[in-house]
């Protein structure tokens, strides 16, 4: 089975109640590009990309088009399997994994519908049917903070994620601490995710006036030097995020000990393809993570669900989903959806969505 045609679409996913927030970035809408693989024997594959905005991380949207555009042609009659497919990625354009994994996505979902298994089986096996989520609260007042938290622990959340940042570090703290307030004794567990923005002064900070507070401390910083400095200073566990960028970067913190766990993003990383060593290498080193993505509609969703599934539950901190904020699903009948703060798995081949092709217009590009 190899690639005959490859056809690469941009869909705008305006932010539900927007603006979301984070310290680097206020968000009203965002630019999804999705590819949609035709193998020569008909078959067809789906994958998405969406770089939260252009500040979150070395990635955008219009970036991941020119990507994808330049690798298109010369991946025309390639075979469709995971190996030679990044191999040959690699060698037709150096870097832009986050473009480079929505080719990933579609070719797992075409090689599941080929062989007629989920993805989750050609990444190793699911463990569980109910994924375990999370919910991500933007960057607001420390009241508000505490009132959703209260929301989503009522909800069923397991676990919680609060972002700091762009602020005086006073606020977040009083934020942590409202939500402690709020999520204290339930059992919900809390991440407190600066998104880089924080100084090493201020995460020192955070961390010593919030002694009796369970949290982890996600990517407080922008560098992985800035990590380095203040780990053994910090009384939180310290998670990666966005400095996350290859698995020669994930095999060097946890080689190290620098981190704790991380919080993954598929397309950060290239694809379900580099994700599956990743989570290997953590189940390892014993280094609980999430399997998330930035943003994005189904096709995203149900690939990172996929990935989800198959970790060992002892260390998986829940799959992330920007459904909440997203108006309408590209699959009217198999969407993915948070329920009770957990995520079904996608049943049928491959990603088990099937997007309707409507919603996209007509092509950005076709080879």
């Amino acid at each position: 089975m190899r690639i005959a045609e490859i056809h690469i679409y941009r869909h705008d996913l305006p932010v539900l109640n927007g603006p979301y927030r984070m310290g680097h970035a206020e968000i009203w809408s965002l630019s999804t590009t999705l590819v949609k693989l035709v193998a020569d024997n008909g078959l067809v594959g789906w994958g998405e990309t969406c770089p939260v905005g252009p500040t979150y991380s070395e990635s955008y949207a219009a970036g991941a088009v020119a990507a994808l555009t330049e690798l298109a042609p010369g991946l025309i009659g390639a075979e469709v399997l995971p190996v030679p497919l990044h191999r040959r990625m690699d060698g037709l354009l150096n870097g832009h994994n986050y473009a480079k994994a929505a080719l990933d996505i579609a070719i797992h979902d075409l090689l599941g519908k080929h062989f007629g298994v989920s993805v989750s089986d050609l990444l190793g096996g699911a463990v569980t049917d109910l994924v375990p989520s999370y919910y991500a609260i933007g960057v607001g007042t420390p009241d508000d903070t505490a009132r959703i938290a209260a929301e989503k622990r009522a909800e069923g959340y397991p676990r919680l994620q609060v972002k700091i940042g762009g602020r005086p570090v006073e606020e977040d703290i009083e934020a942590v601490r409202k939500v402690w307030e709020v999520i204290g004794g339930s059992g919900m567990r809390l991440a407190v995710d600066g998104n880089r923005c924080l100084t090493t002064r201020d995460a020192l900070r955070l961390s010593r006036e919030c002694p009796d507070i369970p949290f982890i401390l996600e990517q407080p910083c922008n560098t992985v030097e800035d990590l380095q400095k203040i780990r053994p200073q910090v009384s939180h566990g310290i998670y990666m995020d966005e400095s996350s960028t290859s698995l020669n970067t994930v095999i060097t913190a946890a080689g190290t000990g620098l981190v704790d766990g991380f919080g993954m993003k598929v397309t950060m990383i290239g694809g379900l393809h580099p994700m599956r060593a990743f989570r290997d290498i953590c189940a390892a080193r014993k280094l609980p993570h999430t399997c998330d993505d930035a943003w994005g509609g189904d096709i995203i969703a149900a690939a990172c669900t996929h990935i989800g599934a198959t970790v060992a539950p002892e260390l998986l901190e829940g799959v992330w989903l920007a459904a909440p904020s997203i108006e309408g699903h590209y699959d009217h009948e198999n969407g993915i959806r948070i329920e009770g703060g957990y995520i079904k798995r996608p049943q049928g081949p491959g990603l088990g969505v099937v997007p309707d092709e409507s919603l996209f217009g007509a092509p950005a590009a076709s080879f």
